[in-house]
């Protein structure tokens, strides 16, 4: 009686003989008992292409041809895209717009200058006070960076206006321009 109900394998697609496999072994398995060992991510990539029908070539002038393929296939795809960047506007075959110079605006800063110990280098400090947005309360800050100063002009004490420059040290970025007022 259950040989007449069962259908031959024969007569079933293999994928879903597959899905009822997977389903009979869950069903079967005692609940608090762990599922099948799972596979790796490399057997997964295995079983899948083998389920597609996807093999990957076995012999190096198999493997050469499809990389000859794919390389066409890229060519052609790179052939299109320029054609239409080009009928656009935006291709290689344009000419670009020469780039407009940038002007330069160094920063300027006014502080006292606090050391004169390194030759042709200065160290001044810079003392900001400035009403708080908010609490409208006068808040002061203060920080020293390294200055060049060429000709050892300055003196401790003295009131100096520096400007932005190219980077003479890894920690002088400033030139110094005037000496405003001398120390006394």
């Amino acid at each position: 009686m259950s040989e007449q109900n069962e259908t031959p394998e024969a007569e079933v697609p293999t994928e879903v003989a597959e899905e009822v496999a997977t389903v009979e072994e869950a069903e079967a398995a005692p609940v608090g008992a762990d599922p099948v060992t799972p596979l790796t991510p490399k057997e997964r990539k295995v079983a899948s292409r083998a389920r597609r029908g996807q093999r990957r070539s076995s012999t190096p002038e198999e493997r050469a041809a499809e990389r000859k393929q794919k390389a066409a296939a890229r060519s052609r795809w790179r052939a299109n895209n320029k054609a239409r960047r080009v009928a656009k506007g935006e291709g290689p075959g344009q000419p670009t717009p020469p780039a407009e110079p940038v002007e330069a605006n160094p920063q300027t800063q006014m502080g006292t200058v606090v050391s004169t110990k390194a030759d042709k280098t200065i160290t001044v400090k810079i003392d900001i006070a400035r009403r708080h947005k908010r609490y409208q309360k006068i808040v002061r800050k203060s920080w020293t960076l390294h200055a060049h100063d060429e000709r050892n002009e300055a003196a401790e004490g003295d009131v100096v206006r520096v400007v932005e420059c190219r980077p003479m040290s890894r920690t002088k970025r400033w030139r110094l321009t005037d000496v405003l007022e001398r120390a006394k």
